[in-house]
């Protein structure tokens, strides 16, 4: 599925707007495009493969992340994610990997490339964030293994 030349637009205030949101599927594309909303421009949730975000602009909102991931046990494994040629614009993030502590699986995020990225005034440019919370809805203790 091939999104192309798409224009969203949400109030900068408004939350939980994301742009596109994408996850458990393979091949995706969203090119050329503008992005302009309150939350995250393109959100990668949990079991996508072989994404590709190519001269996309985005801004106001929180830029282009990957995740939350690890909050549900049944969590699938994500791979292959390209964003290249882009612009974030007066986002909060530019570029971001959000993960929960105390993880319910291990979901794991590989082979991701990040090229050609245009940042403009952007206050975390690139941010990985292996503790994410939102509004303290997660359980921060370190899980341990015990013997039996």
């Amino acid at each position: 599925m091939t999104f192309e030349d798409v224009k969203i637009i949400a109030p900068a205030e408004s939350p939980n707007t994301d742009g596109i949101h994408v996850g458990r599927s393979d091949g995706i594309k969203i090119i050329n495009s503008f992005i302009s909303t309150g939350d995250d421009c393109v959100s990668v949730g949990d079991g996508m493969k072989n994404l590709l975000v190519e001269r996309v602009t985005c801004g106001p909102g929180h830029g282009i992340s990957i995740g939350s991931l690890g909050r549900y046990s049944h969590e699938e494994n994500v791979s292959g994610i390209k964003i290249i040629n882009c612009t974030l614009q007066e986002t909060d993030n530019g570029l971001r990997i959000k993960t929960w502590p105390s993880a319910a699986c291990t979901t794991t995020a590989s082979d991701i490339h990040f090229e050609n990225i245009l940042l403009k005034n952007v206050s975390n440019p690139i941010l990985i964030d292996q503790e994410y919370c939102p509004w303290n809805q997660c359980n921060k203790q370190v899980r341990t293994k015990h013997a039996l």
